[in-house]
């Protein structure tokens, strides 16, 4: 009988390990399997179905979402809301989180912080409806002092407030966990140099918060890029806040067309990846060191 070639006599556990699997590893495959079927499966079918349109070639869809201003202008109002959203949040939630950071009880205010993230975007718009619109507690007051209504809802203003409201709570635990994870040493030696608390944060925190900023950037503009219940609720679907997931939307359940829908999330999802893409090559023009910053 022919010996068998030493690798092959090898125990099976022996001859994954050579390709670093072992049984943890093995453990993932279930969670890939899930993330398989829910998301790239999802992304494939919808990326194929782009190019299947109702009528035409395969770029019709393209075609006809970048030749009609009222379909590709929608690009411009969501990015208009998505921008401006992402960088109030992301701009507030430092100093907050700097302050919080330093707090002997910071559980019970980063608890009352985070309410807004359980309640969901439909009952924040909801609440806005009912404390700012034209009935609302906020222009009843304005009324009884004399100033008069102020209208913050059904417009522009109304979508940016309730994305603020409702991603804030998220950019702020993702910066208080990353300025959680600076050594507090290397402040404490930097002020027993002399070192002025403004110059701290611009010579010590702000280089190594600046990758995980870039980061809590990306998310955030993902999250704030896909608005749609506040986008309806709050804003003009018709006007000035016809983001481009209502157009999907609308040619998905208003025209029927699957193709069309698909070929708008589609393009929806480059524009992020475009937008992610300079976010993570603009961070290295902030901080090129080390980031191992953490505690320990």
């Amino acid at each position: 009988m022919t010996d068998l070639p030493h690798e092959e006599r090898r125990p099976l556990r022996v001859r994954l390990a050579l390709y670093d699997l072992d049984a943890v590893t093995l453990l993932l495959v279930p969670a890939a399997l899930f993330v398989a079927a829910l998301f790239v499966y999802p992304f494939f079918y919808g990326f194929f179905l782009s190019f299947q349109p109702k009528a035409g070639d395969w770029l019709a869809n393209y075609r006809k979402f970048f030749s009609d201003p009222f379909l590709y202008d929608t690009i411009e109002a969501t990015l208009r809301l998505a921008i401006p959203a992402t960088l109030i949040n992301v701009l507030i939630s430092i100093p907050v989180a700097l302050r919080v950071r330093l707090m002997t009880r910071r559980r019970i205010l980063t608890t009352l912080l985070v309410v807004p993230l359980t309640l969901g975007t439909v009952l924040i718009a909801e609440g806005l409806l009912t404390y700012l619109g034209p009935q609302g507690w906020f222009n009843r007051i304005l009324s009884l002092v004399g100033i008069g209504q102020v209208r913050l809802v059904h417009n522009y203003t109304g979508v940016m407030l309730s994305l603020i409201l409702s991603g804030f709570p998220f950019t702020f635990l993702l910066t208080l966990s990353h300025l959680t994870g600076i050594d507090p040493s290397l402040e404490q030696a930097a002020a027993t140099l002399g070192a002025k608390a403004r110059a701290r944060f611009r010579y010590i925190l702000m280089p190594l918060l600046a990758q995980g900023l870039a980061i809590n950037l990306c998310l955030s503009f993902v999250q704030t890029f896909s608005v749609f219940p506040s986008a309806v609720l709050l804003g003009s679907p018709a006007g000035a806040t016809r983001v481009i997931s209502i157009a999907a939307y609308q040619a998905a359940y208003e025209q029927y067309d699957a193709s069309m829908a698909s070929a708008i999330a589609m393009i929806m999802g480059f524009v992020q990846l475009f937008v992610v893409a300079l976010i993570l090559t603009g961070r290295g023009f902030v901080y090129r060191g080390a980031v191992g910053s953490g505690k320990g």
